[in-house]
């Protein structure tokens, strides 16, 4: 069964257990989600209440990827709580189930993501990536471009510091894709 993917799902506890359970198998299979492993269920759930706290206020969006109703992905989508930056988003917590990678449950989230912001009438969305992950690959792949790069931002451990990147994606605005469309209709009537 494929998975599906829901926008703002209710909040119950049984889904913040899962997010949180996700989180901490995220983060103790390698995965750069805020934390570096090992962490638990205790480490996590101040952090994953802090987050769902600005969805449950409406701020912010919950989007979850559920596989034969299991919670597989989720990421938040995060306002920027700065009226200068409105016209976008942060992509935050993006996270898959451990073992998964080459199901496309990645991709279908972050395309979904995208979505998701061109109905909302954003202009773009960003997501921050640790380097020497190899994901920058992963977002390059879906449209995302790097536009900046702190170096030393994140200290895994004494000694090893990483860059944080700062990925971009462009979204198609409406006038866009009416212009396009009207382009290409033009093109083909006037052959």
């Amino acid at each position: 069964m494929p998975m599906s993917l829901l926008l703002d799902p209710p909040v119950t506890d049984a889904l913040r257990t899962q997010i949180v359970e996700l989180w901490v198998d995220v983060t103790n299979a390698g995965g750069a989600v805020g934390f570096v492993a090992p962490v638990t269920a205790d480490d996590v759930r101040p952090v994953a209440d802090a987050a769902l706290a600005g969805v449950t206020a409406g701020l912010d969006r919950l989007l979850i990827g559920v596989d034969e109703g299991r919670l597989v992905a989720l990421l938040f989508i995060v306002d920027n709580r700065f009226a200068l930056k409105a016209h976008w988003r942060v992509l935050k917590r993006v996270m898959v189930v451990p073992g998964s990678q080459g199901r496309g449950y990645g991709a279908a989230l972050m395309r979904e993501a995208a979505a998701v912001a061109v109905r909302l009438g954003l202009v773009a969305v960003q997501v921050t990536v640790r380097d020497g992950h190899g994901l920058d690959r992963f977002y390059r792949g879906l449209g995302f471009r790097e536009v900046g790069r702190i170096p030393g931002a994140l200290r895994i451990a004494p000694g090893d510091d990483r860059d944080e990147l700062l990925m971009w994606l462009d979204l198609p605005q409406p006038q866009e894709a009416a212009l396009t469309a009207g382009s290409a209709a033009a093109s083909a009537t006037s052959v």
